[in-house]
């Protein structure tokens, strides 16, 4: 069946969306609502990644990320790696294998999946580097660096949901959670980081 022009554009707009609004139920402790609003934000992801032009692996990020947060990150991992192939071939490609392979427990392939994302740019190393040692399971180096990513979305006004949130962490730290590794950051970013939340 043919896409409608956009329609990937649409359905993305519609993920971001819902994942503001599991964001605001998260910091609020509607636990279920979060996890609802997030459990849809993937699905979203993933029909605009189905629909989007070739490469457009943030749709990718961004459903593992939503499913990571809403507790269905292993079906969400399976599906990515399967779009993925064998490997990645650009900095976003990989943070995407990178996820999916942690949420496999494959922590070879997402230590090696974490050296592809250093070309992205600082925001991608600094994540890179949180991969790669909670795939060593180092948790004193971990939670270093997850404390760098933090702080990196704490210098900017907010993220591009319009929710300022460290996604990026918040997903980092389930994974870390199962591993027995979670850093627990303070920050008003991070739910319970700050009084009042």
């Amino acid at each position: 069946m043919a896409v409608l022009e956009g329609r990937h554009a649409d359905l993305l707009t519609e993920a971001v969306a819902l994942d503001a609004e599991g964001f605001r139920a998260m910091f609020d402790g509607r636990r279920d609502d979060a996890r609802a609003a997030l459990r849809a934000a993937a699905g979203r992801y993933r029909e605009s990644w189905e629909a989007a032009p070739p490469r457009s692996y943030g749709r990718l990020v961004g459903m593992l990320k939503s499913a990571v947060l809403a507790g269905e990150g292993a079906a969400a991992a399976a599906y990515a790696r399967g779009a993925l192939g064998d490997g990645c071939d650009s900095p976003t490609s990989c943070y995407a294998l990178a996820v999916a392979a942690l949420a496999q427990g494959d922590d070879a392939a997402a230590a090696a999946a974490a050296a592809g994302m250093r070309e992205g740019g600082e925001a991608f190393a600094r994540t890179a580097d949180a991969i790669t040692h909670l795939a060593s399971r180092d948790a004193p180096r971990y939670a270093l660096a997850l404390a760098e990513v933090v702080a990196g979305f704490e210098a900017r006004d907010a993220h591009l949901t319009g929710v300022p949130v460290a996604d990026t962490a918040m997903m980092l730290e389930v994974l870390a959670e199962e591993r027995g590794m979670a850093a627990r950051p303070a920050s008003p970013l991070m739910p319970g980081g700050a009084a009042g939340r």
